[in-house]
Parts: C-alpha cells; structure tokens; sequence
C-alpha cells in the first residue's frame, strides 16, 4: 500500500496537514513510513503494555530501535494504545523524545474513578516525573 500512503501523505504534507502513520515497533516500518512521506509514527503499544509487568526491559527494546530510527530520519515520534499510569512514565524515561502519545481509553477508564482533572493531573505527573520536572 506504499503507494497509496505516499499520494495520501504528499496530498495532506500539501495543504498543511501534518501526516502520522501508526506502525508496529519494526525499524523497518518506520523506514517505509519515511519512504512515503510521512513527517511522524506512531508507534503501535499494545506490544510493551502486554510485556511491561513480565519484564520491562525486554518490552521497551523494540520501541527504542523503532524510536531511535525514527530520530534518525528525521520523523516525529507518537506512540499509543493501552498506555496507563502503571507503564507510562518508564516508556517516557526510555524514549523521552516523544512528541506526543495517545491514552485515551485508560485515562476515560481512570476518569470514572478519580474524575477527569484529577486523571489528567496525574498522567500529567508520570509525564513529568519521567522527565525529571519538578512539581
């Protein structure tokens, strides 16, 4: 679907519409999504979040060549699906080159017990803690 994804990304680069492809953590896919145009990946999560409570560092290894990679071509880096505050704040140690990264179900599902503006304060605290902001 290379081609499809490199006239889909040059057509939204044009009108000013930053472009993304969601990818496993497979340097070879974020190769390809730099082939097509893309300016950032996402990294697909669900890999590390299934694997952070077994052994962490063996569940972020993928994601940090996947990562590195990324900075090495020149790619913005997003990264998303089943993040939480329990693997967070380590993935964020671990690549704190990440631009942004997408936890919407676990915060809703957090929400519902500890309200919205406390749910994001504390995401926004593993975010910090991972980049040794004070508070």
């Amino acid at each position: 679907h290379r081609e499809f994804l490199t006239d889909i990304c040059r057509k939204f680069n044009e009108a000013g519409i930053r472009t993304s492809i969601f990818v496993d953590p497979v340097v070879e896919m974020v190769e390809g999504a730099k082939a097509c145009g893309a300016q950032r990946v996402e990294l697909y999560t669900e890999a590390y979040a299934a694997g952070y409570s077994e052994n962490r560092e063996a569940a972020i290894a993928p994601y940090i060549a996947a990562a590195e990679e990324a900075r090495r071509v020149g790619l913005g880096l997003n990264a998303g699906h089943d993040l939480n505050t329990e693997n967070l704040q380590y993935f964020i140690e671990r690549i704190p080159w990440v631009d942004e990264v997408s936890i919407g179900h676990a915060l809703i599902s957090d929400a519902l017990y500890w309200g919205l503006e406390n749910t994001v304060e504390i995401y926004q605290r593993c975010i910090r803690r991972a980049h040794n902001i004070e508070e």
